[in-house]
């Protein structure tokens, strides 16, 4: 075998790993390795900033199970990965991360831009190690890869050094990979499931964000059908199951008093489907609240609100099979709650048609123009708990949002990693005017690789979720607005389109010919928030009022 650089080894080990392409943001202390990438099948996505990189990154490892890579340099290009890698990490995507670094046998700069990034990323990460060797290379690169898979998914470091990189290497020998194969759930938490099951008098299931997964897909659709027991799901669960089936109850966009709580209040055993408590609480138990049985890949996390009384862990396709046959036709209750359902998603639906920018409204038009396997993806704002509310999904990741670190800044990046990685399909991304200007540069990423995007942008010259909390908090309004670039011509100067609506009725038109013309499109509309005050606040408020009055 000829000499090789230790930067070709690793490169030739993601190779073995199936890796497709690298995002990121070369530096000065990587160039070895991207001159290894140059030569490689596996293409460098070049962006504007590495957050945004780990962003696509993470969204890959989200849509495919499989790990994202996500390439930075050393100091201040790794610190940028900060926040990628808690996205990663708490919205359980599998993530490989590899930062350069400074040579490791000298120090001929001293501790210029030197960080202890491995120490830095220990607290965000599954993993976190330096390359101290290039013959441990192969090894390090198949151990990062399994356990970026292994449960709960999420984010792994890998530092290499240049002069690691640069180092000769005469043999070396790749790991084939290997499928890992979850433990199956025992017969006992199976019977002990099925029981509390079989004896509940009002019955609900609940799909959380693991359930979201695509190798669950197919189970939890024969598990639901076959078992006729109504469910709601979790922001980041919805469309694990249909939203079309005749059982859905809705979702829980927020953690108490909207109207699917009224199921969720009334039922006596919730079954939590690959629930994770990372996600912002659906909903809280207490000492007075049903029986909870968890059903999921790994164990629950106890906390304060949430602490199931039955669990049954394993690989959630064989667990929901088996389970399901001790149920099928022996829970006589199964259906108790359905009666509620109509009422639950007629008053969800409300607004739809108003001829105002509301988000309804908004809602209902970007729902129309978006096929089945159509993916929204969406920053964070208020429109995010009304698109969890009201957008209706039948297809598992067709509507991507954070309910676990919630930051801003991720909705553009992650509709960008959604098309590249299902080139076939419409994406849309839906951000608030704040969210959009934290990674707005990465336009030009869009507009460079060629990508077919619609951009929806609801403007309201303020970080409105923030401001609609101080406001509900009887604060004067303080801190919170901004002013905006002119986001047409801002689009333009990218090379994109650009689109300003001043009329809701124009919308679904607007966004259909953007798809239909394909590249970039960026489309502004002056979202509404009255409807916070209405509905959220005012309607929600008195009906937890009246239900106190009830007791």
């Amino acid at each position: 075998m000829t000499t090789q650089r230790a930067s070709d080894v690793m490169i030739r080990a993601l190779e073995n790993e199936g890796v497709e392409r690298i995002f990121g943001l070369p530096g000065e202390e990587n160039l070895d390795f991207v001159d290894s990438l140059r030569t490689s099948s596996i293409e460098l996505v070049l962006t504007r900033h590495e957050q945004a990189a780990a962003f696509m990154a993470a969204t890959y490892g989200r849509l495919t199970g499989k790990p994202g890579v996500v390439l930075t340099t050393l100091g201040p290009g790794a610190l940028n990965l900060a926040t990628g890698a808690a996205y990663a990490h708490l919205g359980g995507m599998p993530l490989v991360m590899i930062t350069g670094q400074k040579g490791i046998r000298t120090a001929e700069q001293a501790r210029f831009q030197l960080v202890n990034t491995v120490a830095t990323m220990e607290p965000l990460t599954k993993s976190s190690r330096q390359v101290t060797s290039a013959a441990m290379i192969p090894t390090m690169i198949r151990e990062a890869f399994r356990v970026a898979r292994a449960e709960r998914p999420g984010p792994v470091h890998l530092e290499l050094p240049e002069d690691i990189a640069a180092m000769p290497v005469e043999d070396y020998h790749l790991i084939p990979p290997h499928p890992a194969v979850e433990a199956d759930a025992s017969e006992g938490a199976i019977d002990a499931a099925a029981e509390v099951i079989r004896g509940a008098k009002r019955p609900l299931i609940m799909l959380g964000a693991d359930a979201a997964r695509s190798s669950a897909s197919s189970a939890l659709a024969r598990f639901v059908s076959r078992v006729r027991i109504p469910y709601f799901t979790t922001q980041m669960g919805k469309g694990s199951v249909s939203g079309a089936s005749d059982l859905f109850m809705g979702t829980a966009a927020l953690t108490s008093r909207d109207y699917v709580h009224d199921a969720i209040e009334k039922a006596d055993v919730i079954v939590t489907i690959g629930h994770d408590t990372t996600e912002k609480p659906p909903f809280t138990m207490d000492e007075n609240g049903p029986t909870v049985v968890h059903v999921g890949y790994r164990a629950a996390v106890v906390e304060q609100v949430y602490f199931p009384q039955v669990e049954t862990i394993g690989d959630l396709g064989p667990t929901l099979d088996r389970l399901a046959v001790e149920l099928v036709g022996r829970v006589p209750n199964a259906g108790a709650l359905l009666p509620m359902r109509d009422d639950i998603l007629e008053k969800i639906e409300e607004g739809s048609e108003e001829d105002r920018f509301i988000p309804q409204r908004i809602v209902a038009e970007v729902r129309k123009v978006m096929p089945v396997d159509g993916i929204v993806a969406l920053d964070n704002g208020m429109y995010k708990i009304w698109f969890a509310r009201n957008y209706r999904t039948t297809k598992a990741n067709t509507l991507l949002l954070d309910n676990a670190l919630a930051t801003m800044g991720a909705g553009l990046p992650s509709a960008m990693g959604a098309k590249i990685t299902h080139p076939d399909r419409r994406v849309m991304a839906v951000v608030g005017d704040g969210g959009f200007m934290m990674n707005s540069q990465e336009m030009e990423t869009a507009v460079r690789l060629g990508l077919d995007l619609v951009v929806l942008i609801l403007e309201d010259s303020s970080y409105g979720m923030i401001r609609w909390k101080q406001a509900v908090d009887g604060m004067p309004d303080y801190g919170l607005t901004f002013g905006n670039p002119e986001f047409v011509a801002y689009a333009e100067s990218y090379g994109a389109s650009g689109h300003r609506l001043e009329n809701v009725d124009e919308m679904h038109d607007v966004l259909e010919s953007a798809f239909a013309a394909g590249g970039v499109h960026v489309v502004v509309v002056p979202v509404d928030y009255s409807e916070n005050q209405r509905v959220l606040i005012d309607e929600l408020g008195e009906r937890a009022a009246a239900a106190l009055d009830e007791q």
